[in-house]
């Protein structure tokens, strides 16, 4: 008769098996995702494929992490939520509206973002100043070259920002990997923000800004799957 340590080791490998083929087909629908960028970036594949990225990373963090589920897991699901969110209510919203649809969404992403790695706000660079400055001098150079162009949006862009560099900081408290995704998801809405407010953007910026994007998620939930395993070998 097993122990209930090692039942509960096996019930481990089989969910760290489940997240990793889950995040391979995460990989994949990227790759799909990033090609339909350049061949049809408009068109209804590259749509699909973009729905399908966020519930993708939520399911292997799901299935990567046991319960009892704590903060940290279930504050990143939630912000993997109104990430998809994000990825599609914009197509049925025309304009402006479409605009801050996203932002709205996003924005309470960061939120639940920084819900989630503020307890391991010790741990990041906030209490080192010489790496909290290049965080600061990007906000600050992006709001920069984005007021001109931002009219009347300006407040909100400057108000995700600071929840989009708030997020960013916050993430180096849970290690470098999760610390390197929140840099890349500040880059990736960074291209977003300069394509559309200073007209500043790389050749095929679509691709950019998804790359960055599913990237900078992905390492992020990588992360949180680490840190949460590493607790539960600490409790066992």
């Amino acid at each position: 008769m097993r122990s209930p340590v090692g039942a509960r080791n096996d019930a481990v490998m089989k969910l760290r098996a489940s997240a990793v083929a889950l995040l391979i087909s995460f990989a994949a629908v990227t790759v799909l995702h990033l090609i339909a960028q350049f061949v049809a970036p408009g068109e209804l594949f590259a749509h699909v494929t973009q729905s399908l990225l966020m519930p993708l990373l939520a399911a292997a963090l799901w299935a990567g992490t046991v319960r009892p589920r704590g903060r940290l897991v279930w504050a990143v699901i939630v912000a993997l939520f109104f990430s998809w969110l994000g990825d599609v209510l914009p197509r049925f919203v025309a304009g402006d509206a479409g605009f801050l649809t996203m932002v709205g969404c996003f924005l309470i992403a960061q939120v639940w973002y920084i819900v989630a790695f503020a307890p391991s706000w010790r741990r990041s660079v906030v209490r080192q100043p010489l790496l909290l400055l290049p965080y600061l001098a990007a906000f600050a150079l992006l709001v920069v070259f984005c007021a001109g162009g931002a009219g009347s949006l300006l407040v909100p862009v400057v108000i995700y920002g600071i929840a989009l560099v708030t997020m960013a900081v916050l993430s180096t408290g849970l290690g470098r990997v999760a610390g390197l995704g929140g840099a890349i998801f500040f880059v990736s809405d960074a291209m977003i923000a300069l394509r559309t407010f200073a007209d500043i953007a790389p050749p095929a910026s679509g691709f950019w800004v998804m790359l960055t994007y599913s990237l900078g998620q992905a390492l992020i939930v990588v992360a949180v799957m680490r840190c949460t395993q590493q607790q539960t070998k600490k409790e066992s």
